[in-house]
């Protein structure tokens, strides 16, 4: 590491470290690094007390794509690797507010021809390039900040018709765009080993989630439904509309640590493209 230069963190007590997360909520730090071992604790104090946080922050700004591009790799397959979408299905626009790559693989694996267009794209520019479906990225920072621009053109999309679906801060700003609130949470769920259930089946798959911003279930409107469920602590974890063709979930489908429990949602969302084209 060092000859490569990568910066490494050693000597934490993390089991400590969790505890008091989990007891306290998600405290402000700084890493620093002074090759003299001297360091100037009450200034890095003084710069950990005085972070405002991720509320109030739109990050995808900073993580979406500049400008519209297409993708065509499908998911990794023993042992030819990654394949290529040569007969495409449907066209899926992807609004990118920090897309994961293994998302577009997903999609193309059910036989989406992707475009990916950046977060700040007008509900008309998506729609006239005619999508069978779009779909809501993930993506870092506070849903209500990104939402200020992007929320007034998700329900533009969720008025056309179009089959919507939304991961993780895509799930989050389409609770916006439907009527309900978001909040911050006081530990936020990040890893792989997240139990969610799925209402509309019964069943439970362990899920990949990284989030800090959580979709308050009391703040749903009618016409919204709960789909799914965190088995940690309760919170919400899916949701859809019940007279259109729009579902999102709050975890990551394509991150397979289950390892493919979740891909299933992918083959919802090719379910609803093909009932809206039928």
């Amino acid at each position: 590491m060092k000859r490569r230069g990568v910066i490494a963190l050693a000597g934490v007590d993390t089991r400590s470290l969790t505890k008091a997360i989990r007891e306290k909520g998600m405290p402000h730090g700084v890493i620093a690094h002074a090759p003299d071992g001297v360091f100037d604790l009450p200034a890095l104090r003084k710069q950990a007390a005085e972070w405002a946080g991720l509320e109030n922050l739109d990050l995808a700004k900073d993580a979406t794509c500049r400008q519209a591009f297409t993708f065509d790799e499908t998911l990794w397959d023993w042992p030819e690797g990654y394949g290529k979408n040569d007969n495409p299905k449907y066209q899926v626009v992807v609004l990118d507010y920090g897309i994961k790559r293994n998302i577009l693989r997903s999609l193309n694996s059910i036989g989406a021809q992707v475009t990916v267009v950046p977060a700040d794209t007008s509900a008309e520019d998506i729609l006239a390039r005619n999508p069978d479906g779009v779909l809501l990225s993930n993506g870092p920072g506070d849903p209500a900040a990104t939402g200020q621009y992007a929320v007034p053109q998700i329900q533009k999309l969720v008025d056309s018709g179009t089959p919507v679906f939304g991961i993780c801060l895509g799930h989050q700003m389409l609770a916006l765009a439907l009527g309900a609130r978001t909040r911050k949470m006081d530990q936020g769920h990040h890893g792989a080993n997240h139990p969610v259930k799925d209402l509309t089946t019964g069943k439970v798959e362990i899920v990949s989630m990284n989030h800090g911003f959580t979709v308050d279930r009391d703040s749903l409107p009618a016409p919204v439904v709960e789909t799914h469920v965190s088995l940690f602590d309760g919170t919400n974890a899916g949701i859809a509309l019940k007279d259109k063709p729009v579902f999102s979930v709050q975890h990551h489908p394509e991150a397979s640590p289950g390892p493919t429990d979740s891909l299933y949602l992918f083959e919802r969302f090719a379910g609803l493209m093909d009932k809206a084209k039928a």
